[in-house]
């Protein structure tokens, strides 16, 4: 095969290639290891508000026992309804990922600074 062969090869197939990894990335395709999952039941979260509107159901978390470790000054904490919508345009518009979950809940931090 020739080299010309193989740059128009290249040059097709790349552009597939990216947007496989972008719809994988955007639909939520997180696994999470057993060591961050939590079993039943949910732990207590204190939701304070909608984070990108009053609407929204990712929800911005306030601390209890459960959430004391994930905060961060410099961080907001959210929480989604695990393979929401909400959930998968929230990762897409910010592009945080999952740092633990519960059996109902994903929880991002999104550093503001």
């Amino acid at each position: 095969m020739g080299v010309e062969f193989i740059e128009r090869f290249v040059e097709k197939v790349m552009p597939c290639i990216g947007a496989c990894a972008l719809v994988l990335a955007v639909t939520g395709c997180v696994e999470t290891t057993s060591e961050v999952a939590i079993s039943e039941p949910d732990p207590e979260l204190n939701f304070v508000r909608g984070y990108r509107s009053d609407v929204d159901e990712c929800q911005l978390v306030g601390e209890t026992a459960f959430t004391v470790e994930f905060l961060d000054d410099a961080a907001d904490l959210v929480a989604c309804p695990t393979g929401s919508a909400a959930m998968t345009s929230l990762m897409a518009e910010t592009g945080a990922l999952v740092i633990t979950q519960t059996n109902s809940f994903s929880l991002f931090s999104i550093h503001y600074r």
